[in-house]
């Protein structure tokens, strides 16, 4: 199964706790939840992997300008010490330039860091998605834009072939439970029009309104930024995962009542 389609499948299951593998490391135990949560590292400090991995983040995402490498071999140590707590764990990185030097070698060579797929922007060369390498996965970052003709123009990323997700990189305001159903729609026409599981942004002050408003855009996953995992940090994704299991067996609950 990709790693991205089982990242998202993964949290919407329930997770025994004990031990695993031949070490016996321990596996913590997980409500099943309606998203997944990733957590995005804007900068690399040490002991924050290892600090978001027991927090309860499903995933991480890191961040490239596409010309240091300097840092590479410092991620793939954190990367490391973020599977010993946790082997299912998902890392990304987001690349944000460098596109004239990015090729088979160089995709191959962040694959061996322990990153599973890199996000891209659209406006990086079209070639990125030609570029096949076992195991690591593409996602695209899908801006929104104004204009009736946009959810027909974007619905043409289905033609592209290599694609796993799309982060719907939307902009939305503190405000989010505030949003009308016609702004809702709005959104969600773009979102229908992309066609692949989907990703989105949220704030640290994000509550359950908030989440029950950007369920309705009917996303797989949510990514939170930050540059350091602190107490605050570890308090928001935990607070995130609540939410997230209770709309999870509301949503069961609801199905169950169709039946």
């Amino acid at each position: 199964m990709a790693k991205l389609q089982d990242m998202f499948t993964r949290a919407r299951r329930a997770q025994s706790g004990g031990s695993i593998g031949f070490l016996g490391k321990n596996k913590s135990e997980s409500k099943p939840r309606a998203a997944a949560i990733v957590l995005e590292l804007t900068s690399l400090a040490s002991g924050n992997v290892e600090a978001a991995t027991k927090a309860g983040a499903d995933g991480l995402l890191f961040n490239w300008d596409g010309a240091n490498t300097a840092f590479f071999a410092t991620l793939k140590n954190e990367i490391a010490a973020s599977k010993s707590s946790d082997e299912s764990l998902i890392s990304g990185l987001r690349i944000n330039g460098g596109w004239e030097k990015i090729d088979i070698e160089l995709l191959s060579q962040i694959k061996a860091l322990g990153i599973q797929y890199i996000m891209l922007p659209l406006h990086a060369p079209a070639r990125l998605l030609a570029l096949e390498t076992k195991d690591l996965e593409k996602a695209l970052t899908i801006p929104m834009r104004s204009g009736d003709m946009y959810p027909i123009f974007i619905r043409n990323l289905s033609s592209f072939e290599g694609i796993s997700a799309v982060l719907l990189d939307f902009g939305l305001s503190n405000e989010i439970s505030a949003m009308s159903i016609e702004e809702v729609l709005l959104y969600r026409a773009v979102r229908e029009a992309v066609r692949f599981p989907a990703l989105l942004n949220v704030q640290a002050n994000v509550d359950k309104a908030d989440i029950y408003t950007l369920m309705a855009l009917g996303v797989q996953g949510f990514i939170l930024s930050t540059s350091s995992v602190d107490e605050e940090t570890k308090q928001t994704i935990s607070s995130l995962r609540t939410i997230l299991e209770v709309i999870h067996d509301e949503e069961k609950e609801a199905s169950s009542h169709k039946m």
